[in-house]
């Protein structure tokens, strides 16, 4: 199935590893012009070459709405614009509500909701201005079902769910559709990093597999699925709705 975004150009946050990488590959693989960023840039430049088709390594912190905003630039200056965004952003540290100081919450907020609204701001408009544009953010099956000792995480990405949701109520008319998609765990650094020995008898989801659903999500085919909370999940969500 050809999905119509040759030659689009797109933007993939935090993507050195994990899901954003996954994603990054998926959307060269179809043809896109793909730009991505990581803080580290040695391990950046060795995801850009794993990635191929000329992706090119930003050097960039998204973990505030500048650095978000930021990143938007430095991807527009070397795509010539920005067709695609991914929003992505590593998580914030576990704990519960005993052990989370009120102090941690902001920086939290900044990582994982203020970024994504900072790189809204910053792609959206002139995709507006072009009449098409795809925003698909990595977000988290915490979203829909609250994952224990990740308090932090549970209540930034769900501010980031709403923002989301709004707007792709607010620019859905202008060609732009605007989704998330809440994966539930995969086999990535971050839930190595979380679950060291193991998560028990949990299915773990494959990166690659998850960046070709972020890649549909950007489709031609999909230019009628907005504010769609897409949980990729091995069906770990159990409720109904």
């Amino acid at each position: 199935m050809d999905l119509g975004i040759t030659g689009r150009r797109a933007a993939v946050a935090a993507a050195s590893s994990g899901l954003g990488l996954g994603a990054a590959k998926a959307l060269a693989a179809e043809g896109a012009t793909v730009a991505i960023c990581g803080r580290d840039a040695g391990r950046i430049e060795e995801a850009a070459a794993a990635v191929g088709h000329g992706c090119i390594p930003l050097v960039c912190d998204v973990a505030s709405a500048e650095g978000g905003a930021r990143f938007v630039a430095m991807a527009t200056d070397a795509l010539g614009g920005v067709d695609v965004l991914v929003t992505n952003a590593g998580g914030p540290p576990p704990g519960n509500f005993a052990t989370t100081d009120v102090e941690a919450y902001p920086g939290a907020i900044d990582l994982n909701l203020l970024s994504v609204i900072g790189m809204c701001k910053a792609a959206v408009p002139a995709m507006q201005a072009a009449g098409w544009g795809r925003v698909v953010a990595i977000t988290s099956l915490s979203v829909r079902q609250p994952m224990a000792n990740l308090i932090l995480s549970n209540t930034a990405r769900a501010g980031a769910t709403a923002f989301l949701k709004t707007l792709a109520r607010e620019v859905a008319e202008e060609g732009i559709t605007v989704n998330s998609v809440q994966p539930g765990l995969h086999w990535t650094k971050r839930v190595q990093g979380l679950y060291p020995d193991g998560a028990g008898d949990a299915r773990m989801g494959d990166a690659d597999d998850f960046g070709a659903i972020v890649t549909f999500l950007c489709s031609d085919q999909a230019k009628f699925v907005t504010g769609a909370q897409l949980h990729v999940d091995g069906g770990a969500y159990q409720a109904l709705q």
